[in-house]
């Protein structure tokens, strides 16, 4: 079994969380319609409702109670995603123009707004408060990544505890309770609810780690943006942290860092980067991540939702897009 299997599996379940979507969003103001409607388009991997899904296989498996998660989960990630595009004057999203680009700041900031405030009258359906308790901690927890990413803009005095909790805040915990919440709507055991919390948490340190190796490895083709827009950004992910402070060039740029002419030699620093050992290095650390994610699966029964949440781990280990 692969992803492309997984997903045809889940391919009339998915159909039927993507009009929900559309359903959610859509309001009686003609612009927001269009705002929400154009990023809504712009497609994803829904992975989160995908998660929501193979959790509730864990437990007493109802798509429409399961969508009341897996609704509210991809559109609180849809809101991020409009929020993050004014944060970093993003024109480009997955080769496409962003809300703000396609309107301007105040729509899109507006339009994110609206975006969060349909997931959580969606997740209004479930009466369990223990649901809504974990969604707004995490929208807490979230925001707080967010804030840390722009006070640690250009900061180049930042170690490995500060970036894995910011990446943590930012995307993993939205994936760790997409598998959490899912068992929980499915009334799965509270064993199989830690599990999976610790499965999707893991699971999603690792795809933002990937996520941030590839913004210097990937095409501009792959990306929809052009390599190292992060670093260009100001946004300090791991590969740089470790080019700049460990790695074979750390000379070079400590001179630029004390000078403050890192942004005189970006094109520089992203060839020493793409070409150096922290690419290598925050390999490693997603791949642990990946196997911790795996450790907790061990004692689940030999199952095909099992198969496929290790097939998933996989593909986010390995993923080049």
């Amino acid at each position: 079994m692969n992803l492309v299997d997984i997903y045809a599996e889940f391919q009339s379940d998915i159909q039927f969380i993507e009009r929900e979507l559309e359903r959610a969003i859509d309001p009686q103001n003609v612009e927001l319609h269009q705002s929400s409607t154009h990023l809504l388009k712009a497609g994803g991997k829904r992975i989160r409702p995908v998660f929501v899904l193979l959790a509730g296989q864990l437990g007493q498996y109802d798509l429409t109670k399961l969508s009341y998660v897996a609704v509210p989960l991809e559109l609180i990630h849809m809101a991020t995603l409009v929020h993050d595009d004014v944060v970093d004057d993003a024109d480009k999203r997955r080769g496409k123009d962003t809300v703000r680009a396609k309107w301007d700041n105040r729509v899109a900031m507006y339009t994110g707004d609206y975006i969060l405030g349909k997931a959580l009258m969606v997740a209004t359906e479930l009466k369990n408060p223990e649901i809504h308790r974990i969604l707004s901690k995490a929208i807490v927890e979230m925001c707080k990544g967010e804030i840390e990413q722009v006070r640690d803009l250009n900061n180049w005095d930042q170690g490995l505890r500060t970036y894995l909790r910011r990446i943590k805040r930012k995307t993993a915990l939205l994936i760790a309770i997409s598998c959490q919440l899912g068992a929980i709507a499915a009334d799965a055991e509270p064993e199989i609810v830690r599990r999976m919390y610790r499965f999707g948490y893991n699971a999603g340190m690792a795809f933002q780690v990937r996520d941030d190796i590839l913004d210097f490895t990937g095409t501009e083709q792959q990306l929809g943006k052009p390599a190292g827009s992060d670093l260009r950004q100001g946004n300090i992910t791991l590969p740089a942290l470790y080019s700049a402070f460990v790695g074979a060039d750390r000379e070079r740029f400590q001179k630029w860092i004390k000078e403050g002419t890192v942004d005189d030699h970006i094109d520089e620093a992203i060839a020493l980067i793409r070409a150096g050992e922290g690419i290598e290095f925050a390999r490693q650390v997603a791949d642990r991540y990946i196997n911790l994610a795996k450790d907790a699966l061990a004692d689940l029964p030999e199952t095909t939702t099992k198969r496929s949440l290790l097939e998933i781990a996989n593909f986010i280990g390995a993923r080049n897009f």
